[in-house]
């Protein structure tokens, strides 16, 4: 089937569907990941998001087995990509991305030109779109409404063993957080981004450290996280943020945060640790950045590409948190090392 991409700006694209054939509007946004699809595609940030991926050839290793996906299910709106391969190869391969995408019903297009999709939006910004088949469909906004809700999961888990305990607010984060923390023999307690574990203290008793999850959407939705993490610190708890975490932080120690015109996404953004000529190579995927250093922390790293903060430390404290994706699914695995810094210092 024929579909269309229709920009809000009124310019259309005709590509061939591979997809579930309805329609659907949000953000259209770009990665520039030449890998990993499966993780981005269920990476929870991409909630109210048409993801266009600039790498030419998407579906050539198929859909893996869902222990290797970030979340239960994809979580995108939209796919656009340039070619679908539909002949997967690959040993872990358990069905084609076409079948997932049908089965999950997520539409999809192949629009050759995805080089000037991006071009257009690195120009104008990111902005709303739709696909759209034979009914047409009104435009939406993901960035009016708290996607948290859609995010992030309403019962408390646990899991793992260990002399140490890391609760983790789970404000729609990707799955590799919490198996970082496990690996490393951390007690792991994953709970909703608006459950106080200051007021209700979660069974299993006393917590080491707190974690911010990534999750989608603008970081000023996030008020009970932002109100949650103050009193973390007050308790000077080791507290570590990662994506829209690092944001929450921000906002809960007196900083500010802003929207990029385009984002960050893809495994191959570039970040330098401060006073070092180290730079990393980073996955990312966000579209809200922080702008204001808050008082007492410093800059950790910074995006190689614009000069934007990718991460900001306490001078005196054990609070940290990173704009990009340290679990590394997708990789590169070049910031895993974060997490063992952190675990130091509680």
């Amino acid at each position: 089937m024929i579909g269309k991409l229709i920009f809000k700006d009124g310019s259309e694209f005709i590509g061939e569907s591979f997809g579930d054939d309805t329609g659907v509007a949000g953000e259209v946004v770009f990665s520039t990941g030449m890998v990993g699809y499966p993780e981005s595609l269920t990476d929870p940030s991409y909630i109210g998001q048409i993801l266009i991926l600039t790498y030419p050839l998407i579906g050539n290793y198929g859909v893996p087995d869902k222990k290797y996906w970030e979340s239960a299910g994809l979580k995108i709106s939209g796919l656009i990509v340039s070619s679908y391969i539909d002949t997967p190869s690959h040993h872990n391969s358990q069905m084609s991305l076409s079948s997932w995408l049908k089965k999950e019903k997520i539409p999809a297009l192949e629009i050759k030109d995805t080089r000037f999709l991006v071009q257009k939006i690195r120009q104008q910004g990111a902005m709303l779109g739709k696909i759209v088949f034979d009914k047409d469909v009104a435009f939406y906004d993901p960035n009016n409404d708290n996607l948290l809700l859609k995010s992030s999961p309403t019962k408390i888990d646990r899991e793992g063993t260990g002399k140490k305990t890391v609760l983790i607010i789970d404000c729609g984060g990707k799955r590799n957080i919490a198996r970082n923390f496990l690996q490393r023999n951390v007690k792991v307690i994953t709970v909703p981004w608006d459950y106080d574990p200051f007021i209700h203290p979660p069974t299993g008793g006393k917590f080491d450290a707190l974690v911010v999850s990534n999750g989608p959407g603008d970081p000023k939705f996030a008020g009970e996280t932002v109100k949650i993490v103050k009193k973390s610190l007050a308790e000077k708890i080791p507290t570590f943020g990662v994506c829209l975490g690092h944001q929450i932080l921000a906002l809960a120690s007196g900083g500010g945060t802003y929207k990029l015109k385009f984002g960050h996404r893809g495994q191959n953004q570039p970040c330098v640790l401060t006073g070092s000529q180290r730079c990393y190579l980073t996955t990312q995927n966000h579209g809200f950045a922080v702008g204001e250093i808050p008082p007492g922390f410093r800059p950790w790293f910074t995006n190689a590409n614009d000069d934007t903060n990718e991460g900001i430390i306490h001078a005196k404290y054990p609070f940290m948190s990173v704009q990009f994706h340290p679990e590394v699914t997708p990789g590169p695995m070049d910031t895993e090392w974060v997490f063992d810094y952190f675990l130091e210092r509680i």
